[in-house]
């Protein structure tokens, strides 16, 4: 049974490099530019319905939906000689054709505009799967389409479809040159949360990396788009060609992606992939072997993603997982010994918390595609040098905060209205956060990050740094409902946690429990519920609810064990026990759901 994969492009950029990825995939498995099936494919084997499904008149359509809010590239997609390729249904340009103005303000919310169009365009492909496994998506982070429209479509996909996977390919601009776009930082800092927080798996493809390949490795003195998006269009078949080629192993989106990613936050991987080749034309390697290629993924001027890093945190950078796809004639006895020579040289600085090794994949080429190498590799790496390029994000971000300039851009639209800058200071320390973790990664004790030591009690634990208790106020309603208020200075996102009895605080059940929590503008949260409160039984198990306002527009509840989330700081008990004398004092015989802000 296939697993289909869904590829939304969004913006110049994301339809530009998905058109390349099309004209690529058509290549290998022998589709004509209008979709048909040539005479030569006949030999099979090949997975057509991962990516591609037949329509009536058995014409290949990609499953593929391509999204802008201005018509250029939209329109030259449909004037090119594949314009018979795409489903015409799947296609959305915005009305006033006038784009997000590089602003991800902009494209944010007209992207929630128009969110139940486009998610019909998904709705219909996602119902025409048998087994649908995932959605790719293809954007840029530095502009306002790609950027602010793709962060929307991100969360709307990771709300609505929460049990598929979602990988995207995120163009980082180019840091060594000046950019027509100023607001550049702020965007990628938002879009950067987006993909934190909303995505499974990002792949990064730096600009900076890219335009570096391609002037020192191709001899280009002056790499146009269409060539640095035709590197991008390699990887991009390349890292899907165990998905359309399927073997024992990792033929499916989550077995590729299950082995690079540890931890839910570290999932940004950088790739890399030789032997280079740019419109039909060889590199000067003319020779290639299994350790020759598997050596050459491992140089760093192989590798399309800058890290930014001094030579002496480079040194200190570690792999946290390698997954090499070698595509071509391979015997697996070369692979063991090519791994062996690599191991005895230590050419790999693998992290110490973890088993870690460099997994090799073999693949088949496409039978139609002819190629002047006999073996060629890519590597999706997951790497703790990339919290370099995370912090040189950062620091641009700080230069233009600082002087506050090009803000009021930003002001105009409703997520910025009344001056409220908060959602730049929430997704910059989301950023941090990440910066931090990875860093941490390069520590043996990485296992303990974030955790205090092992012998304090493990009854109630620590959120995180940041979090506070804020403070409530009680009186009667008119209409005879205890009615508390709960305020606090600043923007932040709201939990509701219900308390542990070992602590002495009971756990009432409310009658309105489902009723989300809104901070208003002036960061007040009312709650209201019955004097009558009933006292479930406490489950054995130590599972708790916790029921998260994601922002001021969802909710969305996931289940954790107190364990897990919960960890023996002094400050919190200190608070849970005052809480717990306010409660005894005030309202014993009401109960009370402690709640707990969390700023991220």
């Amino acid at each position: 049974m296939p697993r289909e994969i869904i590829t939304i492009q969004v913006g110049q950029c994301g339809n530009q490099i998905g058109m390349e990825f099309w004209k690529q995939l058509c290549l290998e498995h022998g589709i004509g530019k209008d979709g048909l099936l040539e005479d030569f494919a006949t030999q099979g084997g090949d997975r057509k319905d991962v990516f591609f499904y037949q329509a009536d008149d058995q014409h290949y359509i990609p499953r593929a939906l391509l999204m802008d809010l201005e018509p250029r590239v939209i329109n030259g997609i449909k004037t090119s000689e594949y314009r018979n390729l795409y489903n015409h249904e799947n296609i959305y340009v915005s009305d006033h054709g006038g784009g997000a103005g590089n602003n991800w303000a902009s494209g944010y919310h007209q992207g929630e505009q128009v969110v139940e169009e486009i998610m019909d365009m998904v709705d219909r492909e996602a119902d025409g799967s048998e087994s649908l496994e995932g959605f790719v998506l293809c954007h840029s982070i530095a502009g306002g389409t790609g950027s602010g429209m793709g962060s929307y479509i991100l969360e709307t996909l990771n709300d609505r479809y929460s049990k598929k996977l979602v990988q995207t390919y995120s163009v980082f601009p180019n840091q060594n040159e000046t950019s027509d776009v100023v607001v550049q930082p702020y965007n990628s800092l938002l879009t950067l949360k987006r993909l934190t927080l909303n995505a499974d798996c990002v792949v990064v493809l730096d600009n900076t990396a890219l335009n570096r390949i391609a002037v020192e490795r191709l001899n280009l003195t002056n790499p146009t788009f269409a060539q640095t998006n035709s590197l991008v269009s390699t990887v991009m078949s390349a890292s899907t060609t165990t998905l359309r080629y399927p073997g024992y192993m990792n033929n499916d989106l989550v077995g590729l992606l299950a082995s690079l990613v540890p931890t839910p936050r570290c999932h940004f991987l950088m790739t890399g992939y030789t032997p280079l080749t740019v419109e039909r034309q060889a590199n000067m390697i003319r020779k290639t072997t299994v350790l020759d290629v598997m050596r050459r993924l491992l140089q760093t001027k192989n590798i399309m993603c800058s890290s930014y890093a001094r030579t002496k945190e480079a040194s200190q950078a570690k792999y946290i997982s390698i997954l090499n796809i070698i595509q071509g004639e391979v015997d697996p006895t070369q692979v063991h010994e090519s791994l062996q020579r690599i191991r005895e040289r230590k050419l790999v600085n693998f992290i110490e918390w973890g088993p870690a090794s460099i997994q090799v994949a073999l693949s088949r080429k496409s039978p139609y595609v002819q190629t002047p190498h006999r073996v060629s590799g890519l590597m999706l790496a997951n790497h703790t040098s990339i919290r370099h390029l995370f912090a040189k994000c950062i620091s641009s971000y700080n230069q233009l905060r600082k002087k506050q300039a090009f803000i009021d851009n930003y002001r105009k639209f409703p997520m910025f209205a009344d001056n409220d800058l908060s959602e730049f200071d929430e997704s910059r320390e989301v950023i941090e956060s990440l910066v931090s973790e990875y860093k941490a990664c390069e520590s043996p004790d990485y296992i303990k990050w974030g955790m205090e030591d092992s012998g304090k009690s493990s009854i109630v634990s620590e959120l995180d740094s940041k979090l506070v208790l804020i403070s409530a106020e009680r009186y009667d309603d008119p209409h005879g409902l205890e009615r508390f208020d709960f305020f606090s200075t600043e923007s932040f996102r709201v939990m509701s946690l219900p308390c542990r009895p070992e602590l002495g605080v009971p756990f009432p059940q409310f009658h309105d429990s489902n009723r989300p929590f809104f901070l208003s503008s002036q960061r007040t949260v009312s709650l209201s519920f019955s004097s009558r409160v009933e006292y479930p039984s406490i489950p054995s198990n130590d599972e708790i609810s916790i029921s998260i306002q994601l922002n001021k527009r969802r909710k969305q509840s996931t289940q954790t064990s107190s364990h897990d989330f919960l960890k023996s700081t002094q400050p919190l008990i200190h608070s849970l026990s005052l809480s717990r004398s306010y409660i005894n004092s005030s309202i014993s015989s009401l109960g009370f759901s402690l709640l707990l802000l969390l700023r991220f």
